[in-house]
């Protein structure tokens, strides 16, 4: 289980200090657990927090009871924690092969590293030895790092809005690879999404809007409130649409 309690982060802006979250306090057990809210509510700096890559200003995290506040994003690794970036990190001269390898953390064959590209819709022919530079383009990148995070198996993943880039891979195809991660390793998804489809998933729905909590809780009992005039939602209900539509 996953806990956040009285978490709070600030950052200095032109000698003055802005609040980005304030004071958020939630705890998650579930399987799938999306979190959704208008653009700069606080969503992937919270993901951030959670993941150990930016430090709380006030609050304490804590992963099945064991204090994390103060632990590093090595250290967070080393405890079960998996993060994959809205846009992910290139690495010159280290190859998909080599990715997949080290997320699993023992040496692999070439057909297992294959096996879990061709679970991200990837030809793993096309792709096991490529390097992980500019030559990928922002859905294969996104897709092979989907691939990683499977790879590493951990009791706790985020995904920093996972639709990103996918538009030749089905959203059913995304949310397979979820529930087979669930599976394998059991523990909780963290989904940060403006997607209705991705959202319909989720057995826990959290809501930031202007850095606060503003609601939580089930998807039959969260969703259709955003989609009508729930609370600090009218900019996402704008942003659902959008992606809807486009």
């Amino acid at each position: 289980m996953l806990e956040l309690k009285n978490i709070s982060y600030e950052v200095s802006d032109e000698n003055d200090n802005k609040e980005i979250l304030k004071n958020i306090s939630l705890s998650i057990d579930e399987r799938f657990v999306a979190i959704t809210g208008p653009n700069g509510g606080g969503k992937s700096t919270l993901a951030k927090l959670i993941a150990g890559i930016i430090k709380p200003t006030t609050g304490k995290i804590f992963l099945d009871g064991k204090d994390i506040t103060d632990m590093s994003i090595t250290e967070r690794a080393q405890n079960g924690i998996s993060f994959a970036f809205q846009q992910p990190v290139r690495f010159k001269g280290i190859t998909v092969k080599d990715l997949i390898t080290y997320a699993v953390g023992h040496p692999i064959s070439t057909t297992e590293a294959c096996s879990y590209l061709s679970e991200v819709g990837l030809c793993a022919k096309d792709y096991i030895n490529r390097e992980l530079n500019a030559s990928l383009s922002g859905g294969e990148a996104k897709r092979i790092e989907i691939a990683m995070t499977m790879a590493r198996g951990t009791a706790l993943s985020i995904f920093d809005e996972p639709e990103a880039g996918i538009d030749l891979w089905s959203f059913q195809s995304l949310i397979k690879v979820f529930e087979m991660m669930h599976e394998k390793a059991g523990g909780s998804i963290i989904i940060i999404s403006h997607q209705e489809r991705i959202l319909n998933i989720a057995d826990k729905i959290i809501v930031l809007a202007n850095g606060e909590l503003v609601n939580m809780g089930g998807k039959d009992e969260i969703l259709p409130s955003l989609l009508t005039d729930g609370p600090g939602c009218s900019v996402l209900m704008d942003k659902m649409k959008e992606v809807r539509n486009g």
